[in-house]
């Protein structure tokens, strides 16, 4: 066992050294074992005599350095077996390391350490066993955890190790902490803190690997850099918790059902277990997916637990070993022996559970009886009381089987009710495809071959109905190494249907679920959507070389089954492809049937194909890639140069070969992939390039490597099949005149078999996830780059800076996801949607880039600008911001000219920005606010718009009755293409587009200046400047109000000087508009508004922090000094000059007359600081009062 080092003084004096390195010693005890002489002899009566074998292990390893006479002792052993492992892992963990130390210090303090920490997990652990719970032990990493690494209580930790990171060539020694987003390190070893945090979603690959400058560690790889973590006591088992996490992660940034997973996970308890509430979930779902994978059962069944046992075979006359698995509706069983058998029993099908009698050949034995007469014998089962008491539970569970319908998949719907009942519904039991499949209907006139294809299909027939007799026909059927003989030699067409339902798993949701498909027809057959457009499209090119999809009986069937899945599945929908194999199924089963078998392809065996961006489809052809480059390497190399196999791959899994391969072929692998899944598809892609290597190797191009794939396959061809030949619309590639030699489709499967064979599952699986994360990081770059070129031609900022500023956006946004109080945010992520707009931020997210990231420091200002900014760039006021919006607003605050960014601070304080409910002018201002148009725009809205602006200057406009005259004209498809062009341009405006600003608005315009210059170290310059500006600007609004009466007054900087002279001979008039505006600034200062007129201007005031202004620094020396504090009465009654207004004109030519704020809004700034700053922080947002330090420090007194 490890020790807490201890320092050892008698080195050799009772002990003899067995084995040394450099840094090592292992040393067995004079007197213990053979040998010793007459010292080793009076060792061991010392030891017997003084009782101190109880305290004294004959076994030990000590740490030595090169310079140093101390040792240590860190290890101990009863037996020399115990010792051997410690001696094999100290020199194959740590030896390598500590070897490339400068300094024994060092050495002694990193194994000591390392040692330490080991010994603390080994308690934890047993802890854990011997416990059933801790007192606070998880509970005070989670705290530790959320302190260190500044998380918030949502964050939830799963589990944490003791390991080392690689920094550099030298080895950090710690802890690391798998939470449900994170990955965290943290270390503090000789005085140097070491701190990671990586979000799973950023993690681009995960692997396991044992190197020689890293023995047997984990690498975890984003798009910038690796690390590497080892020395853990159980790799394995942490391996496969990041594999967990990592995996949701991605499914996050896939869908947002991810997100929904995440939150149905068991909240910690107040008393939390050792091994995490989290982290046993995480087990028992791997378990749970492991076990729906092994039986093809839903997603919903839940494992229950299982146990080993031995099932008596009345085939073969002899129990075999294997594990009974029970959930919460079916009893399973599978042989330790792969193949061997497998059984699956639905509770619905259960009658009878008893308990047998023991005896010494059938020990403990359960005998479980089906409806159908069938009884399976259970033995050698460990707890078989408690066993029999689970499945008795769940039998009181499972509804009566009177709801199902038990009939053979053949005859379900063939009942058909009255006329009545059925009435006016698309799908009923009186539609021929409700009770036949299209093969049915379509060859049941035809007259019957008795030639040698059909006696040889007839043989199949007898072949499983003697297999049924045997075995058992149905759910409960016996699945042995037979049954798969029986299927590689061909399932006969009429007994297609019936084992694709049974294969598959659909016929126990086809048998469950009565009723459903109908009734999501109705639901579904009367809306449109793009999904269903798009099936129209796609619904002639099904197959259209078969008889039974050249007539409205087999295209409605096809349109209904599409139809109904893609309202059932709005996450797929519709894709391309589905069209193709769902057409196959139904020439062998019936409506229903070819629904459910169409569910089980898409939502079990095919996961994620048939989605927007056929992630499951790249996966595997990733995989595929995977296997050709370490099956084939030679051909791998010369393929991937042609860029071939990225080109074939796609096609041949999304259709399962029946789009390039015969129909008659194609069906055969069809019936292989049902009973063996997807290892059959890569099985048979593997030979077809073995086959071909020859004459892919000497392709030169693309275009030949195709053709020869194309050619081959073309021409594999099903010998046996008795359906007349369907005419084969693949182009038919042959050089010369001499015809392509033909492949039997057994030959091709049966080679696959021998060749490629060995593939498992969990080979598979394990490759899968690998991929998954290339893929799908894959697709995030694509996004970013095709988001980022957009963005181009629309802001000033460098590509590096877009790509970053879109790192930080998206961070903001897939954190609020999974951190958010509600599901809002959750809700509105959407994959599906276009680039831009897949990341959207609310206000609040939105507030704390702006206070990042923002030029314009003002205080506590800020806040209340950016609700402003967030008003102005929501168009639609959907309360969302996307990530072009946000570029909006921060580009012109960056890099427009001094104009521009006046404007856009001009902006900020008229309606909508200011508030939607506040300004008077809010009506006459709304045109204005269009600068760039949205998005959402409809072009036939916007048709009148367009006709009016092609409307030349000298033209009249034509009345009413000419426009009628002129819409019923027929226009050329140029004109709507000219006109679609003028929409998409945006229209430019000038300064003279601008609404006036009144005076409460320009009250709020010269509160933000005075903020915006609080950190500048032009300070004082910039407070004398806007208070001369705010003054002048005053007067000019008096002025305008007496010659204007509030109409549109053009200002130049020429009149400034008159418009001076004429306002201080009218200081009546005047004092009140400056007054108002100093006093309202020093109110701001010293304290709020008693009352205001609306929220927003109590938002204002009470949030924001104002610099200190003296009222001598803003040089009005016409303000009054008798002027009365201005409340919100003041401003509603006479105080308030509703008549005083300016225009964007002046308030520029006033700036301008100041050079110190002329400058500042000149000067150029860099953005580069603030999102280094930004980046630099974490992204969580710690609060100021953490209550998990006030916890943790709780927990330590």
């Amino acid at each position: 066992m490890w020790i807490e080092p201890e320092e050892v003084l008698l080195v050799g004096a009772l002990w003899v050294s067995e084995r040394a390195n450099p840094f090592f010693i292992l040393q067995r005890r004079r007197g213990h074992g053979r040998g010793g002489g007459l010292s080793g002899l009076l060792v061991g009566t010392l030891d017997v005599v003084l009782d101190s074998s109880a305290r004294v292990a004959p076994y030990r390893i000590l740490l030595q350095t090169a310079d140093s006479q101390v040792y240590w002792n860190i290890a101990c052993g009863s037996s020399r077996k115990e010792i051997t492992e410690h001696w094999d892992w100290l020199e194959s963990n740590l030896l390598q390391t500590i070897s490339i130390f400068d300094n024994d210090e060092d050495v002694i303090t990193f194994v000591k350490g390392k040692i330490s920490g080991i010994i603390a997990e080994e308690k934890r652990l047993k802890q854990g066993e011997e416990q059933e719970e801790d007192s606070g032990k998880f509970r005070e990493a989670e705290l530790k955890m959320r302190r260190l690494f500044g998380m918030p209580e949502e964050e939830k930790l799963v589990n944490y190790y003791s390991c080392s990171y690689w920094k550099g060539r030298v080895p950090r020694q710690g802890w690391v902490y798998l939470s449900i987003n994170h990955l965290c390190f943290y270390s503090f070893l000789l005085g140097k803190e070491v701190t990671l945090v990586i979000p799973w979603m950023e993690v681009t690959q995960l692997e396991k690997n044992a190197t020689l400058v890293f023995p047997e560690s984990i690498r975890v790889s984003t798009r910038h850099t690796e690390h590497y973590f080892s020395m853990f006591l159980n790799i394995n088992d942490t391996f496969k918790l990041m594999e967990q996490l990592a995996n949701i992660a991605m499914r996050q940034l896939l869908d947002n059902e991810a997100f929904a997973a995440d939150r149905s996970l068991p909240k910690p308890c107040k008393t939390l277990k050792n091994v995490s509430t989290l982290k046993r979930d995480f087990d028992a779902r791997a378990k749970n997916e492991r076990y729906r994978a092994m039986f093809r059962l839903t997603q919903d069944e839940r494992l229950d637990g299982h146990t080993d046992c031995t099932l008596w075979t009345p085939f073969a006359k002899m129990h075999i070993v294997g594990q009974l698995f029970i959930s919460n509706n079916y009893i399973c069983f599978s042989s330790r022996e792969e193949d061997l058998c497998q059984l699956i029993i639905p509770l619905r099908e259960v009658s009878i559970v008893e308990k047998a009698d023991s005896s010494s050949v059938l020990p403990c034995p359960v005998s479980i009886s089906t409806k159908n007469k069938m009884t399976f014998l259970f033995a050698n089962l460990k707890d078989r009381e408690f066993l029999v008491q689970r499945i008795s539970d769940f039998l009181q569970r499972t509804p009566d089987s009177s709801w199902f319908d038990t009939s053979p998949p053949s005859l379900i719907g063939s009942s058909v009710p009255s006329d009545s009942t059925h009435k006016g519904r698309h799908y009923h039991s009186g539609l021929p495809t409700a009770s036949q499949s299209l093969l049915q209907l379509f060859h049941q006139n035809s007259p019957e071959d008795l030639g040698p294809k059909a006696m040889k299909e007839k043989m199949k027939e007898e072949a499983w109905n003697i297999h049924f007799s045997e075995f058992g026909r149905g759910v409960c059927m016996y699945r042995t190494s037979r049954t798969r003989e029986l299927v590689l030699n061909g399932i006969p067409e009429c007994l297609r249907g019936e084992l694709w339902l049974l294969f598959s798993g659909a016929q126990n949701e086809l048998a469950t679920h009565p009723g459903y498909y109908g009734d999501l027809v109705e639901q579904a057959m009367g809306m449109c959507s793009l999904a269903t457009d798009e099936i129209e499209r796609d619904l002639h090119r099904s197959m259209p070389e078969h008889r039974a999809f050249q007539n409205e009986t087999g295209i409605a069937a096809l349109r209904r089954v599409l139809t109904a899945y893609a309202h059932r599945n709005p996450g797929i929908g519709y894709c391309q492809a589905m069209n193709i194999v769902t057409s196959v199924l139904l020439l062998y089963c019936t409506e229903e049937q070819a629904f459910w078998l169409l569910v089980a392809l898409c939502e079990r065996m095919l996961p994620d194909y048939y989605n927007t961006r056929v992630v499951g489809a790249l996966v595997d052809q990733g995989v595929f890639e995977d296997l050709t480059r370490s099956s084939l390497p030679q051909l791998y190399e010369h393929m991937q140069e042609l860029g071939v196999i990225s080109t074939i791959s796609l096609s041949w899994f999304l259709t399962l070969f029946l789009s390039v391969m015969p129909f008659d072929s194609a069906v055969l692998l069809v019936d292989c992939f049902f009973y063996e899944g997807i290892k059959v598809i890569f099985q048979v892609a593997l030979t077809v390039l073995l086959d071909n290597m020859d004459a892919l190797l000497s392709s030169s191009d693309e275009g030949e490597a195709m053709t020869v794939l194309g050619r081959y396959l073309d021409n594999v061809v099903n010998k046996q099949t008795v359906a007349p030949p369907i005419p084969h619309l693949h182009a038919v590639l042959t050089s010369g005149d001499e015809p392509p030699p033909e492949i039997d489709i057994f030959d091709l499967i049966k080679s696959s078999y021998e060749k490629f064979g060995s593939l498992s599952s969990d080979v598979i699986e394990q490759m899968r996830f690998k991929q998954r994360l290339k893929v799908i990081q894959s697709l995030e770059d694509t996004a970013k780059r095709s988001v980022v070129r957009a963005m181009m031609t629309e802001s000033a900022f460098s590509i590096e800076e877009l790509e970053e500023l879109y790192c930080l956006f998206k961070s903001k946004h897939m954190t609020s996801c999974y951190w958010g109080s509600s599901s809002s945010a959750a809700e509105r992520h959407d994959p599906s949607l276009p680039y831009l707009e897949q990341y959207r931020i609310d206000p609040v997210q939105f507030s704390q880039l702006f206070s990042a990231l923002a030029p314009w420091v003002c205080g506590g200002h800020t806040t209340t600008l950016s609700s402003r900014l967030f008003r102005l760039l929501d168009q639609n006021q959907d309360q969302l911001v996307n990530f072009k919006e946000f570029i909006t607003g921060l580009s012109g605050m960056y890099h427009g000219d001094m104009t521009e960014k006046l404007k856009l601070l001009y902006k900020l304080h008229l309606p909508p920005a200011l508030s939607p409910q506040e300004a008077e002018s809010a009506l006459e201002a709304t045109h204005f606010f269009t600068e760039d148009e949205p998005e959402e725009s409809s072009f036939l809205s916007d048709l009148d718009t367009f006709q009016q602006q092609e409307v030349a200057p000298g033209e009249e406009v034509k009345d009413k009755g000419g426009d009628v005259e002129e819409k019923k004209e027929v226009k050329d498809y140029r004109y709507y293409l000219r006109m679609w062009a003028k929409e998409k341009e945006p229209k430019k405006e000038t300064i003279k587009d601008l609404p006036r600003m009144n005076q409460e608005q320009f009250i709020e315009f010269c509160k933000t200046l005075y903020n915006m210059f609080s950190e500048d170290p032009s300070e004082q310059e910039l407070y004398h400047a806007i208070a001369t500006v705010a003054s002048l600007l005053l007067r000019i609004g008096e002025v305008g109000k007496k010659f204007g009466n509030g109409g549109k007054m053009q200002e130049t900087t020429s009149q400034t000087l008159p418009i001076s002279a004429e306002q201080e001979e009218e200081p009546d008039e005047g004092t009140s508009g400056e007054a108002l505006l100093c006093q309202a600034l020093a109110d701001a200062q010293l304290e709020p508004a008693v009352l205001q007129t609306s929220d927003e201007e109590n938002k204002d005031d009470t949030e924001s922090s104002y610099s200190v202004v003296s009222s001598g620094s803003l040089l009005c020396e016409d303000i009054a000094h008798d002027t009365v504090l201005i409340g919100a009465e003041q401003r509603q009654g006479s105080t308030l000059d509703v008549d005083w207004s300016i225009t964007f004109e002046q308030v520029l030519a006033s700036l301008l007359t100041e050079p110190v704020l002329v400058k500042y809004f000149e000067r150029k700034m860099d953005i580069q600081a603030k999102m280094a700053t930004c980046k630099a922080q974490r992204v969580v947002e710690r609060q100021v009062s953490s209550p998990s330090e006030q916890e943790l420090m709780h927990h330590s007194t």
